[in-house]
């Protein structure tokens, strides 16, 4: 017994080893991940708080405090505000309608949910510049009726909704599916409401991916630049985001100024993945709570206590 456990221990060890890459290859690979990360990620973070702070923490705030800077900073996250519950609304309902009902046109829906991936922000930008703008399919109409949308506040909340829509939903759809809809229905067969259903069942299910869905879908909205740039004007105080801002104050080179303002945007990217390690650490701390415990190995030879699992198997 004893040799055929030994050869059984030589034989794993040599197919570890013959699978196993070379201690060279392995620290190989680690350097050049390290060094990518330290020129594409590290670098350029460490490159915008020294020059926002070249000229000292005085003429920091005084950049973030100018008033363009300010109306900026605002807008931003008044866009933000207004678009992110609007795609977490639109996302949440999405995911729900696709992963747990059959209906015809899921597979058209699911395609368009995927159309802002696929199209360039500039191109978006463009087309709600050609429906809503002066010249466009209903620019008369809203001119009559004294409405503005194009190099306005609500132009960049669509141009922000359309970008960003797909995210929320792409967390949600795949967690959705692989779900399932067992709980739903047996909720629904002891009586609960659609809406009862969804609170207390299907939510508390989802609510890791979908806190997930709306970092994502917010940082991305805040940093939104190539469909905002076509619909917002450029308006100084009325229609600049803060990626707009850092543009300008860099055109004027105002460098101090725009690194200040951009360094806004690097925190928000530093928060963004603070928040997203610690979701993911939450999202499987939780499901290794809710993970039933493993069974004890039963050694050869040992006698088998009889389980009620067991015992209903035989």
């Amino acid at each position: 017994m004893s040799k055929k456990s030994g050869v059984a221990t030589s034989s794993a060890r040599r197919i570890e080893q013959s699978t196993e890459e070379p201690a060279w290859l392995r620290r190989s690979l680690i350097g050049v991940a390290l060094a990518f990360l330290l020129l594409f990620l590290v670098l350029p973070l460490v490159a915008v708080f020294t020059e926002a702070m070249r000229k000292g923490f005085g003429a920091y705030l005084a950049a973030l405090v100018d008033p363009d800077a300010w109306s900026a900073i605002k807008l931003t996250l008044l866009t933000a505000a207004i678009a992110v519950p609007l795609n977490v609304v639109f996302g949440v309902a999405a995911a729900w309608a696709i992963a747990k009902f059959e209906f015809r046109g899921k597979s058209v829906l699911t395609t368009l949910i995927d159309l802002p991936f696929s199209v360039s922000p500039i191109v978006a930008g463009l087309a709600f510049v050609l429906v809503f703008g002066a010249q466009g399919w209903f620019g008369p109409w809203l001119l009559e009726h004294n409405l503005k949308i194009i190099f306005a506040v609500p132009g960049i909340v669509l141009a922000t909704a359309f970008v960003t829509l797909p995210l929320v939903a792409r967390e949600l759809i795949p967690l959705m599916q692989a779900q399932g809809s067992d709980e739903e229905q047996a909720a629904i067969v002891l009586g609960a409401s659609g809406w009862q259903t969804f609170w207390h069942v299907t939510l508390p299910n989802i609510k890791w991916g979908l806190l997930y869905g709306v970092i994502l879908c917010n940082a991305r909205a805040m940093g939104e630049y190539g469909a905002v740039s076509v619909v917002s004007g450029h308006i100084r105080g009325l229609t600049n985001t803060i990626p707009l801002q850092v543009e300008i104050l860099y055109n004027e080179y105002q460098l101090q100024a725009g690194f200040a303002v951009a360094s806004l945007l690097a925190l928000l990217a530093l928060l963004t993945l603070v928040l997203k390690s610690v979701i993911e650490w939450r999202h499987e701390r939780a499901l290794a709570v809710d993970l039933p415990p493993e069974q004890p190995m039963v050694r050869a030879g040992s006698p088998v206590r009889a389980t009620p699992t067991s015992v209903a198997s035989a």
